[in-house]
Order: C-alpha cells, then sequence, then structure tokens
C-alpha cells in the first residue's frame, strides 16, 4: 500500500445472524467507522529528524585568543579552535563578509559546540542533547530561514542534567515537538553549494526524508479561508491559564480543508499529538500557515500547492473535542491572529 490507514475494528454481526428471506443475498456490513483519534493517508516515510537521529558527539572548546595566520578564513579559524564560525563572528562584532587580516586576534567563546552532519537536523540535534531547539536557535542568533549548514558548528545550552544521565521523562520535558520546532528545526542539514530539492508536483511522488526542499523565495498576495464553518475559538487566551495560537473552526468531519496561499508543503504527520493530523505550509518571506486536526492528509511534503487546493479533510483527531479545524498563520515561526489577515468572512 502507498499509504497506510488504521481503521477501528468495531463489532459487526456475525455472519448468519440476520434472518434472510428466500434466496434474498445478505445486505453487506455497514461501513467500518474510523475512531476519532485516526487518520487516513499518513506518510510511511519518517520525518528528517527520525529518518537522521543526531549523535551526541559535542566537543567542550575553552575561551582562548587566537592570531590570524596568513590564508587564514573566519571558517578556518573555527575548524582549528572548534568554535562555530558564527559565534566567533558574534564574540569579536564582525559583520558580512566577515574579512579577516594576518596578525588580528580573534576571541574564541567557550562553549559546547556540534558538528552538524550530513541530513541532520535541528530537531534531531536537540533530542540528541535532551535540550531545548529554541534555546539553541536563540544562543546561536538562528533567523528565518533557518536553513542549518552541513559542517556548521552549533553552541549548545547546557542541559539541567547531562543527556547520558537523562531518563526519558526527562528529555521529554527539555524538548517537546511543536509547531514553531518544525518551522525553525525541521528541514536537514544543507550541503555547501548544493541547491535543496525542487517541490514536487503531486503527493505521488515523495521526496527522501534527507532532501532539504526549495520554497518560495517571497510571499505575493494574501491568505484565504481554508475552510468555511462557524468559529469555536479565536485567537489568543482562551481561558484555563491556555492560549490559543490560531483559530478553530467548527466543520463537519470530511469538510474539504484547502490551501491559504500558494507554497510548498514543509510537513505532513501526527506528529504533534494536540493537532493530530497536521499539515504545515511554507509560502515565502517567512510566512507558513498549518492546519491541524485533519482526518485525511492529501498531500505530501516537499510538495507544491495553490491556493484553494484541497489538501486534507476535517475530523476530531489530536485532542479535539468535536470536528473542527485548528488553522495559524506564522511568520518567521512565530504565531499571528489569522483573522487579521484574512478577508472578513
Amino acid at each position: 500500500m502507498g499509504t497506510r490507514s488504521i481503521i477501528a475494528a468495531t463489532t459487526l454481526l456475525a455472519a448468519g445472524c440476520v434472518p434472510r428471506a428466500g434466496n434474498t443475498p445478505p445486505a453487506p456490513p455497514p461501513p467500518v467507522p474510523m475512531l476519532e483519534t485516526e487518520i487516513a493517508n499518513l506518510p510511511e516515510t519518517p520525518p528528517a529528524w527520525e529518518a537522521k537521529p543526531a549523535s551526541a558527539g559535542a566537543k567542550q572548546v575553552e575561551g582562548s585568543l587566537y592570531r590570524v595566520l596568513d590564508g587564514d578564513t573566519l571558517r578556518g579559524v573555527g575548524e582549528k579552535t572548534g568554535a562555530g564560525s558564527e559565534a566567533i563572528a558574534r564574540a569579536n562584532s564582525l559583520a558580512a563578509p566577515y574579512t579577516i587580516f594576518p596578525g588580528q586576534m580573534l576571541r574564541i567563546p567557550a562553549g559546547r559546540y556540534h558538528k552538524v552532519g550530513q541530513g541532520e537536523t535541528g530537531i534531531a540535534i536537540a533530542r540528541a542533547y535532551g535540550v531545548g531547539w529554541s534555546d539553541i536557535l536563540a544562543l546561536n542568533g538562528l533567523q528565518e530561514p533557518f536553513v542549518l549548514r552541513v559542517g556548521q558548528r552549533l553552541a549548545l545550552p547546557d542541559a539541567a542534567v547531562p543527556p547520558a544521565r537523562q531518563t526519558m521523562e526527562q528529555r521529554a520535558a527539555a524538548f517537546r515537538l511543536d509547531i514553531a520546532s518544525i518551522l525553525s528545526g525541521g528541514e536537514p542539514a544543507q550541503p555547501e553549494g548544493k541547491p535543496p530539492a525542487r517541490p514536487v508536483a503531486t503527493a505521488a511522488r515523495t521526496l527522501p526524508p534527507t532532501a532539504a526542499v526549495a520554497v518560495p523565495a517571497s510571499f505575493h498576495g494574501g491568505f484565504g479561508w481554508p475552510a468555511t464553518g462557524r468559529l469555536l475559538t479565536r485567537f489568543g487566551p482562551s481561558g484555563k491559564g491556555q492560549i490559543n495560537q490560531g483559530v478553530n473552526i467548527a466543520l463537519p468531519r470530511g469538510t474539504d480543508i484547502k490551501a491559504a496561499a500558494d507554497g510548498v508543503v514543509a510537513y505532513v504527520g501526527d506528529g504533534v499529538n494536540a493537532y493530530g493530523g497536521l499539515i504545515l505550509i511554507r509560502h515565502g518571506s517567512g510566512w507558513a500557515t498549518a492546519y491541524g486536526h485533519a482526518q485525511e492528509l492529501l498531500v505530501s511534503r516537499g510538495q507544491a500547492v495553490k491556493r484553494g487546493q484541497v489538501i486534507g479533510r476535517s475530523g476530531q483527531s489530536g485532542f479535539a473535542d468535536q470536528p473542527q479545524l485548528h488553522f495559524e498563520i506564522r511568520q518567521n515561526s512565530k504565531p499571528v491572529d489569522p483573522l487579521k489577515h484574512l478577508p472578513p468572512a
């Protein structure tokens, strides 16, 4: 099978228990319904952070001073010292194009540095060390489009407990998979000089999970409603100390979910428990949209989609208490109020 779909077992009438008249053939059994937590067309290919786990092999670098030699580059100094070239640039207030000259004294910042390997993602690196990906982002000053480079050295925050001694509960507490982490740390590292893979046209063709996917360079046009229905929850505080990072729309089960704008699918799956069937689309210029609680997922990672294209069907997956769609608009991975960017309902 090209997709995996787990269908709930229900109690059916045993064969021969239904009375028949003469030679009338028995009525076909009723269709087997899908449980609220089940999702059709889940991708068989694991996401990049599961396909390529990272190894916790960071090296501790002591703070020091380095005298620049003839032929040195900032990247080369990073290789010699074990510190990240980006961290060295920040420590010495160097700006692009990061020119250094012989005899210059560079301060090498102390810390633990992980050398990014082929196909590794920020999520996998954070999991390997039992630290929050958001903490790695902040420590390294990473910004949109959050693309890691093979060979890049990331400074790591200190873990409350060394990874080797962490329990599964401590690792789970230190790192939590959510929409922001997928958008900022879900793409595999890009080899320098190698272009990302071009988007595919249909869900029938899938890209390898370790292939970085090209996204639109810029976003043109506005957003459209992904579905029409009654608003259940608006953006912002939603009671009981919770904050809704999007809007929730009541929909009959199986309603078409449409892409809010042109873009490239960044994620399809059920890895974020709260949202069940989840689709993330990048639109360029740091914009992205999220579609949660889906019952069916009809697109694949790396697929180019158009505004209004059906990408899934609504359901009650995840923590939803009724059939609905959770919809978010994000800029630079941060949620914004969708109602300020959608046409009047």
